[in-house]
């Protein structure tokens, strides 16, 4: 697998970023789980104000996560899954590494 650029590096971070915080996670998981929807419905399901939603979306947006679209007056928001799959393939080489790792000391312990 080939090296990540700082570029590569500095986007993967604000994908984890923006997914750490709990209430963000929680609405990636509402649109992954529901589909799309508008930001009133969010804020319905988040027992939040729109305007303490629509913070959080766009902390989504900017990192890539999540996409928003006008549909009549409703913004109506959707998952980015390619967004998200670059994070998983992050979570993989790190992964990988740790198997490795983990093999490695194994192996030096039975030694």
């Amino acid at each position: 697998m080939p090296k990540p650029t700082k570029r590569d590096l500095t986007s993967a971070a604000l994908l984890f970023a923006a997914l750490g915080d709990p209430t963000r996670l929680m609405l990636v998981r509402q649109l992954s789980e529901g589909g799309p929807a508008s930001i009133s419905v969010l804020a319905e399901q988040q027992d939040m104000t729109r305007q303490g939603v629509t913070k959080h979306l766009q902390v989504l947006a900017a990192a890539g996560i999540i996409d928003g679209s006008r549909q009549g007056r409703e913004q109506v928001w959707t998952l980015n899954p390619k967004r998200l799959g670059e994070g998983r393939r992050h979570l993989d080489v790190i992964a990988a590494g740790w198997d490795e790792a983990l093999e490695r000391f194994k192996k030096l312990v039975e030694e």
